[in-house]
């Protein structure tokens, strides 16, 4: 199992530690560092930004927006980032939700799976470097009657199969990730609720004829950001990540299409669920952080001293997670360096590492955090 860091968003105040945290995780041997964007900074600056102050480690969108750019402008902008940082990029596609892609894109949230399968299909033949020509219900490249002729990416990346992964929450949408692309980006991803969720995308997967016989999701990457919170009092790091939690069981959609909401009660905290929705669209933020369940916060979390930590982490493990990303919950920088170092440790102990990765002695020596900039912490 590899190690993955989760950026989130740029451009609230962290930026500058953003980077030492990509750069320490660089260090320590983590695969891949996330960055993601919603209707603020976008997935290819920052990744282009946090590149050119790497070597090594990969550079992963969590997620670009299926409405935001045409699939042309996705695969030009994935060939440029993998050809800039020497084959280190990884393209994580999402729908999004409603009122994001109507409200900010413009773009109509109509039959999703279907835009992302053809999404896909055209991103996939860009990279290829074939002539780009394709009658879809949903794209048609070029446009008929018109002068548009197919092109070719007049760029070569050095990866024309560079992994593609979808964030994906429902059933249908898992299916399609197993079907079409190389991984999952999971959130709110508990060992203990996954076997629905891992069905799912292992039907996807035998349906594309992909993986073996005996093992479908062989050559896939199962990728769930989990916060992490490093502290004595169990209760206390929940707290931490309850904000997080309403967000997006409350906030993240309407009240009749929340995918996060959807999820929660799939995994049976139903009743909370509907809770937290009522609590955050009527304006009471904590009241709805305070009414997430400490039950769902644990099992998609990783909190508490670091001895609890370490007996958990094996459970990622134990049902096929390739890559664990870490969301570090922390207030300062030297605060979220110690979150990923001491992941980095625990790997180690535990013997969940990837051979080629968290170098023994890396986590031993790590150097004293720098001093945080001065910034407006938002």
């Amino acid at each position: 199992m590899d190690l993955g860091v989760n950026l989130g968003y740029f451009g609230m105040g962290m930026d500058a530690d953003n980077v030492a945290v990509a750069q320490e995780a660089e260090r320590l041997g983590y695969a891949v560092v996330w960055a993601a964007e919603a209707y603020g900074s976008d997935v290819p600056t920052v990744l282009a930004w946090v590149g050119a102050q790497t070597d090594r480690i990969d550079l992963g969108a969590a997620v670009m927006q299926v409405p935001a750019r045409t699939p042309a402008m996705t695969a030009m902008t994935a060939a440029t980032l993998d050809t800039l940082s020497g084959g280190r990029f990884r393209l994580g596609l999402g729908v999004s939700g409603p009122q994001v892609s109507e409200g900010w894109h413009g773009v109509r949230f109509t039959a999703p799976l279907g835009r992302t399968r053809e999404y896909v299909d055209i991103v996939r033949m860009a990279l290829r470097r074939e002539r780009v020509a394709y009658e879809g219900r949903h794209f048609t490249l070029p446009l008929p009657d018109g002068p548009g002729k197919p092109l070719k990416l007049t760029i070569r990346p050095p990866r024309p199969d560079l992994p593609i992964y979808l964030a994906a929450v429902g059933p249908k949408n898992l299916e399609l990730a197993g079907e079409v692309a190389d991984g999952w980006l999971a959130i709110f991803f508990s060992p203990e609720h996954c076997g629905d969720l891992l069905a799912s995308v292992a039907a996807g997967r035998r349906r594309a004829g992909r993986g073996t016989e005996e093992d479908p999701l062989d050559g896939f990457d199962v990728a769930p950001t989990v916060p992490v919170c490093i502290a004595d009092d169990v209760e206390a790091a929940a707290a931490a990540v309850s904000g997080y939690a309403a967000l997006y069981i409350g906030g993240m959609g309407s009240r009749e299409k929340n995918f996060y909401n959807q999820l929660a009660c799939r995994m049976g905290f139903e009743e909370a669920a509907h809770r937290v929705q009522e609590l955050y669209l009527a304006g009471q933020h904590r009241d709805a952080a305070a009414a997430v369940p400490f039950e769902f916060i644990d099992s998609t979390s990783l909190i508490g001293p670091r001895e609890r930590i370490r007996e958990r982490l094996g459970r990622y493990a134990d049902v096929g997670v390739g890559t664990l990303s870490v969301a570090p919950f922390a207030a300062s920088l030297e605060d979220r360096l110690h979150v990923v170092r001491t992941m980095a440790e625990l790997m180690g102990e535990t013997g969940l590492s990837s051979p080629t990765r968290i170098p023994a002695e890396a986590a031993a020596e790590a150097p004293a955090a720098a001093p945080a900039p001065d910034k407006d912490v938002l």
